[in-house]
């Protein structure tokens, strides 16, 4: 970006989050210039190609980072992070429920993909993101859970697999769940 030019949200053309690592960065580049390369028969976008290409070579280099990262706060008006104050730090009871059963059908989904495709077991994050509804913040939330836990990996193709540990996850909750919903039907047929 030129002085005089007009200000270009190359996060936005990247659809990635300005606090992303450089890893990130290079996966968004990544998965977008091949959706929009000429010779993609099926999405090729020129115009959306060049932009994808100028985005990443205004971010992938720290130092035009730096400088491309002043000039985002002053046009976004981002400030840097600051710590919530005592009121902001109250997480319900409701927050964390949703929280578990966002993990449960994060599980749930990528060991389907991973029974249905075994050899290609990875989800772009993107499309996990989409069907969960959920900002980018909390989708790295729960991705970062996940994977501390063992139970999903990022592939050598940028996508995220359910693991061993995952499976096993899985079919334990669904196996707990099960007994819960016979003995509760037990329990309503014997009061019959």
């Amino acid at each position: 970006m030129e002085h005089g030019q007009e200000f270009v949200d190359y996060y936005e053309v990247l659809k990635v989050n300005p606090d992303c690592d450089a890893r990130i960065l290079e996966l968004a580049y990544h998965y977008f210039a091949k959706m929009f390369h000429p010779d993609n028969l099926a999405t090729a976008d020129s115009d959306r190609f060049g932009e994808v290409i100028e985005a990443y070579r205004a971010l992938k280099d720290p130092e035009k980072r730096a400088a491309y990262d002043r000039i985002y706060a002053r046009t976004n008006g981002r400030q840097a992070y600051q710590f919530p104050g005592d009121t902001d730090l109250a997480v319900d009871e409701k927050t964390t429920v949703d929280d578990a059963e966002t993990h449960d059908k994060i599980l749930l989904a990528l060991y389907k993909r991973r029974r249905e495709h075994a050899s290609d077991a990875g989800v772009i994050g993107w499309f996990l993101q989409e069907m969960l509804g959920c900002s980018e913040e909390h989708f790295a939330f729960h991705t970062w859970y996940l994977k501390s836990k063992g139970f999903i990996e990022v592939t050598e193709q940028g996508t995220i697999a359910v693991t061993v540990q995952g499976v096993d996850h899985v079919i334990s909750t669904s196996r707990t769940s099960l007994s819960e919903t016979l003995l509760i039907q037990q329990s309503k047929s014997s009061d019959d």
